[in-house]
């Protein structure tokens, strides 16, 4: 059978509180056998990619651009889209479920994508109440939540 695959979607750039978030939800994800996937670049997805590693869990980031040297330093694959943001569908549509950290209008687009794509989401620290999501307090919860829906 096939390892689930988290999602964790969130802005490119981050304070040091959401980093820490996202390393967290990184490590719990590492922790239960799960794929972790991302937009393989800074912030967000580079703490969860960060907090996966240090669990010796897997990492796959769809890169926006044309090189792999782009993704982040714990990316252990790499899938080069060269798509821009429009590698956000991917990603969407790649995650059993997917868990936003905080972010900005490119998690916006990935939770609406993957909302209407039919997958969970679970939200933590994000600024908008969208309907058809699941509010978080905390990175215990949110990795728990998504565990609930595979």
């Amino acid at each position: 059978m096939n390892k689930p695959q988290i999602g964790v979607i969130g802005a490119g750039e981050c304070d040091e509180r959401i980093f820490k978030l996202a390393e967290e939800v990184g490590r719990g994800i590492a922790r239960k056998n799960a794929v972790l996937i991302c937009g393989a670049l800074g912030g967000v997805m580079e703490a969860a990619a960060k907090g996966a590693n240090e669990e010796n869990g897997t990492t796959l980031g769809i890169i926006p651009g044309k090189n792999r040297e782009d993704a982040n330093p714990y990316i252990d694959i790499s899938v080069v889209s060269d798509l821009g943001e429009a590698r956000n569908a991917l990603i969407a549509r790649s995650s059993d479920v997917l868990i936003a950290v905080s972010g900005g209008y490119g998690t916006l687009s990935e939770i609406a994508m993957s909302l209407k794509m039919g997958k969970k989401v679970v939200v933590l620290e994000c600024q908008w109440n969208i309907e058809g999501t699941y509010k978080v307090n905390s990175p215990e919860e949110a990795v728990e939540k998504a565990f609930e829906f595979l």
